[in-house]
Parts: C-alpha cells; sequence; structure tokens
C-alpha cells in the first residue's frame, strides 16, 4: 500500500504570517481513509504524489520559520520579549521605553509612549442567554443570563493609567498600588477605587448583566468578536506562562488588540486586564487578562471571584454611563 501523505488527505491550516492557533482551536483530518492496493503499473505516479506530499510538508515548514518573528503584535508595532512597543521603544522589565517614533493607528503619539483616544459605545437594551457550554466560569458550571432595561454606554476601553491620572490629581482618586505606562490599563486598584472613579467620570461600575450583554450581546457570542478564533494575535492574553509568551509581568496597552472587538465597537473585553463588575456581593471580575493561559479564560462567560479588598496586577475596570452622558 502506497504511503499516507497527511497534507493530500489532512486540511493543511492556511501558509500566513499570523502565529498557530492556540491549543484545542484547530486540528487536521483525522487519518486519510484505506485505499485499495495500487497495481504495479500506478506505483510511480503514487510515488510521485507522495514525493509531492513531502515536498509541501517542507515547503510549509520553510514559510513558517522565515516569517516575521512580530506575528503576535500588531501592525505598527514590534515584539519585545513580551510586550508590543511602539518603533523607537525598547523593552526594559516588561515596559515599553523611550519616546515613539510613531504610534498605531487610533493612538496619540506621546513623549511618555502611546495613548489610545478613549470614547464611550452605545449598548442597547437587550436579554443575553449563554449556552451551558460557554459557561466556563467559576461559580457558573451552567447557562449564564443578563437581562438590561435600558439602554447605556460603556467605555470602549478598559480605564488607563492616563485617565486614572486626571482623577488623581483632581483629588478624586488615590494612587493604585501598581505603576504603569499612560496607555496601559490601570491596574492595582481596589474594588472601591474603581468605584471611586467611575462616579469622578459621571458614570458606575457596569453591573453584571449589563457586562455580560456589552460582551456576549443577544446572539450570546462566545468570544466578544465571535465564536471562533482565538489566537495569539487577536487578543493580549497568554504572556505570563503561554502559549503565547512566557514571562509577562504587565498588559499591553489598551486598545492595541483591535481584532479583540465586538461587533458594537467595544475593544479588550476578553484580555488585557480582568475587570470588576458591580454585583450584590463584592469581589466579582469579568474578563481574562495577559496572564490567562486557556482559551475558555477569553470567553464572554468566564468570571472570579477576588478580594475586593485587594489590587492585582491583572484587574483593572471600564465604566458605565447614561445614555446621553459625554465624556
Amino acid at each position: 500500500m502506497a504511503p499516507c501523505v497527511t497534507p493530500l488527505c489532512g486540511k493543511m491550516p492556511p501558509v500566513t504570517n499570523s502565529p498557530p492557533m492556540a491549543q484545542g482551536e484547530w486540528s487536521p483530518h483525522g487519518p486519510c481513509s484505506a485505499r485499495p492496493k495500487a497495481s504495479p503499473k500506478r506505483k510511480g505516479p503514487i510515488l510521485v504524489v507522495a514525493a509531492l506530499g513531502a515536498l509541501l510538508v517542507l515547503a510549509v515548514i520553510a514559510g513558517q520559520k522565515g516569517a516575521s518573528p512580530s506575528t503576535r503584535c500588531p501592525n505598527g508595532t514590534i515584539e519585545g520579549g513580551t510586550r508590543c512597543c511602539a518603533p523607537g521603544q525598547d523593552e526594559v522589565d516588561g515596559q515599553c521605553l523611550g519616546p515613539p517614533q510613531e504610534c498605531p493607528t487610533r493612538f496619540v503619539t506621546r513623549a511618555d509612549g502611546c495613548v489610545v483616544e478613549p470614547y464611550r459605545v452605545r449598548i442597547a437594551a437587550g436579554r443575553t442567554h449563554l449556552r451551558p457550554g460557554d459557561g466556563h466560569a467559576e461559580g457558573h458550571p451552567g447557562p449564564q443570563e443578563a437581562l438590561v432595561d435600558s439602554p447605556f454606554l460603556i467605555d470602549a476601553f478598559e480605564v488607563t493609567f492616563d485617565r486614572w491620572t486626571s482623577c488623581f490629581d483632581a483629588s478624586a482618586c488615590t494612587e493604585p498600588s501598581r505603576n504603569g505606562e499612560p496607555g496601559q490599563p490601570v491596574r492595582g486598584v481596589r474594588w472601591s477605587q474603581a468605584a471611586d472613579f467611575c462616579r469622578w467620570d459621571g458614570g458606575a461600575l457596569p453591573s453584571d448583566d449589563m457586562w455580560l450583554l456589552a460582551a456576549a450581546g443577544p446572539s450570546a457570542r462566545r468570544y466578544p468578536w465571535g465564536d471562533a478564533g482565538a489566537v495569539c494575535r487577536r487578543a493580549d492574553w497568554g504572556r505570563s506562562t503561554g502559549p503565547c509568551a512566557h514571562g509577562g509581568t504587565a498588559p499591553d496597552w489598551a486598545g492595541l488588540f483591535d481584532w479583540d472587538r465586538t461587533p458594537e465597537g467595544v475593544v479588550g473585553m476578553s484580555i488585557g486586564v480582568s475587570e470588576w463588575v458591580q454585583t450584590a456581593e463584592r469581589g466579582l471580575v469579568r474578563g481574562g487578562s495577559y496572564r490567562g493561559r486557556l482559551t475558555s479564560h477569553l470567553r464572554t462567560g468566564w468570571s472570579e471571584r477576588r478580594d475586593p479588598d485587594q489590587g492585582y496586577d491583572d484587574v483593572g475596570f471600564r465604566c458605565a454611563y447614561p445614555v446621553g452622558s459625554s465624556p
């Protein structure tokens, strides 16, 4: 029997500069089906096909080895060790240091770094009902349902250190327990500190139902952007202990991974930092973070309990506002 040539029988992934899918997100077809024994006069053509298949495998491997080393980072940035920095910057101890030559689209180029322009997204009133298989969340083993009776606005991005500084300068916020670049999501803030900021900015922490509706939408999306495609380049995750990088100690800039965007325009709900939300019992965070290493952490149903009186290096927040309010 002629050898089974996997590239000709299985489904090969496309050859692109994008990194491979995370484990569990893609798998080739199973082994080839059995073939009848070839007659002697057909052995030559079959061997030729086998040789061509082997060459195809080598070409794919060569193409992947020759791919750009910056395939994890979005366009306009350069991959350091664990961060995506702007041209002209160097990653030092998990920070992008030095004045950027140019920041990505939608970012303001400043001497102290790249900062995304904040804005708010309108979310219509509605209901979402996550499927049982998408409820991979601590305390939520089964289906989850959210109901919001009135439309609301929500921050398009996590609150950044730059925005927090404005609140601190106004003596309305206290200093967080972590430092960071102006464009990074603020972290190291307790639940009460996050609530104080939102109140100062004219809003409040989103309720659990608000956050879930904004992330999953009425169609109950598995991920904020849709139902598939949890790859390293799409979102800021898996950078502490893999699979996207190792040794990461801080998130990338808020808003950098634009592919992690809901159809309504909310960015970063699955990654970067987990986010404080309002519940009857304080301490629930929603969404994954740069530390998460499983694709289930990126799902809209993911949540876990944290101590609300502690600040964490992988927990931040965003605010919700009444319709008609302005920044």
